[in-house]
């Protein structure tokens, strides 16, 4: 009797543990998914629909381009803490297969993997390019307008381009990551 009812309370005590393993990663997958969506979201936002129309507005280059960068400064407010958080629930998410070489280097799912790692790293530094271009005192000289027409125009192309290559690279890193969800076979 005792060693059933003490196989009876095991049991129960090792479905609570899977319950409470199943919430924690439905809840971190959450949070990791609520991330992407603000980081890659928005920066499709900007990419796709505030730029195009930012375009078209009868403004001074000058202008439109603070508009731009006050509009950028916002979103980093929410759009940098979310990127922080993608990093961290991704590496704790990946942090068994980063520990076996053996499931890192010679399955699917590994070199899926290793593959959107690379592609965070690119990321992150094209964003920090991104970031210090376009830095406080280049936003007062613009301004200030101090800056000639064709600095400008460079200025606003590399801001351009490092956006477009923010947003790509952001779009394949979020498909890795659904390939990885579905097992991580190509």
């Amino acid at each position: 009797m005792c060693l059933v009812l003490k196989n009876v309370v095991k049991s129960q005590i090792e479905n609570a543990y899977c319950t409470v393993m199943a919430i924690e990663q439905a809840l971190l997958s959450w949070v990791h998914l609520t991330s992407a969506a603000i980081w890659v979201g928005g920066s499709l936002f900007i990419g796709a629909v505030f730029a195009p129309i930012l375009k078209k507005m009868s403004m001074s280059v000058e202008e439109r381009l603070q508009f731009m960068i006050k509009v950028g400064r916002r979103f980093n407010k929410i759009a940098v803490p979310a990127l922080i958080i993608l990093i961290v629930t991704g590496i704790y998410q990946a942090h068994l297969v980063l520990q076996k070489s053996d499931i890192l280097y010679d399955t699917g799912y590994g070199n899926v993997l290793i593959i959107k790692m690379i592609l965070v790293s690119a990321l992150i530094v094209t964003y920090a390019i991104h970031v210090r271009i376009i830095r406080k005192d280049v936003e007062d000289q613009i301004i200030a307008k101090q800056i000639p027409e064709a600095q400008l125009q460079k200025l606003r192309k590399k801001i351009i381009v490092l956006g477009e290559i923010t947003v790509v690279l952001s779009v394949i890193i979020l498909f890795l990551a659904a390939l990885l969800n579905s097992g991580g076979e190509i």
